[in-house]
């Protein structure tokens, strides 16, 4: 079966070493791709050092500003968290996260995003994962390092790997996250112009639907059909928000 990679994504990693690590983690599990998000450490004798033997992924790992950039064309996100969060993000455990990666893998790309060392992903972050991954541990002491919790992804991918899971339908693929964040300002752009959406404080709502449609997995076909609602209720109203969103996105670039 072809199929496509599942991509490693460190955002915003601060220590050489845990990088290093990291690249060793996923070698040793079979995997290759890992992407680094504006990484606050270089990569030094002591990255090189923990790779040890890892070095061709190491090396090979793209840096890149924004977390958009890391998961554009993939299908299906998952963000890796230290503790629970108050809004209810659809949770994985580990077995559960590498069986979703890998059917998600058979027809888009997939990731799984680690965030910062010292305060994990902010809920912007998760703003653009389909699912939390939380790796129980002892409660009186939770303090996995980097490398640890992906070794244990890893760990679980390699598993579901050997068991090789075929899905059920093979249907249309799921949209990916460059389309979803479209969707996002064409709907936002929509919302505001209706009134819907208070103009001062649209975001909090905007993070309940975006759980709403980031659980639900948009396939391509789906998606399309949303973006066209959109345009038939405000005609015109895609262009509008594409262009706003880029304009956005330039401010922030």
């Amino acid at each position: 079966m072809n199929r496509s990679p599942i991509r490693f994504v460190l955002f915003q990693p601060s220590h050489p070493g845990n990088i290093g690590a990291v690249a060793r983690a996923i070698k040793t599990m079979g995997f290759e791709e890992l992407m680094l998000v504006s990484p606050t450490a270089e990569i030094d004798g002591e990255a090189r050092a923990r790779a040890s033997g890892a070095l061709d992924v190491l090396t090979a790992a793209p840096v890149v500003r924004e977390l958009d950039d890391a998961i554009a064309d993939c299908g299906f996100v998952v963000g890796a968290s230290a503790r629970r969060r108050r809004l209810n993000w659809p949770e994985l455990d580990p077995q559960e996260c590498a069986e979703a990666l890998m059917r998600a893998a058979d027809a888009k790309p997939a990731a799984v995003v680690f965030g910062p060392e010292r305060a994990g992903l902010s809920n912007a972050e998760l703003d653009r994962c389909n699912a939390l991954v939380y790796i129980p541990s002892n409660p009186a002491y939770s303090s996995l390092n980097l490398g640890m919790a992906v070794q244990i992804v890893a760990y679980e991918l390699r598993r579901a790997l050997a068991a090789d899971t075929k899905p059920e339908d093979s249907g249309p693929p799921p949209a990916s996250a460059a389309d979803m964040e479209l969707f996002y300002a064409h709907l936002e752009h929509v919302l505001l112009g209706s009134g819907f959406l208070n103009p001062q404080n649209p975001r909090h709502l905007m993070r309940r639907l975006r759980r709403l449609f980031n659980r639900a997995r948009l396939d391509e076909n789906e998606l399309n059909i949303m973006r066209g609602i959109l345009s038939a209720l405000v005609p015109g109203s895609g262009d509008s928000a594409a262009s706003q969103n880029g304009t956005a996105a330039g401010r922030n670039g």
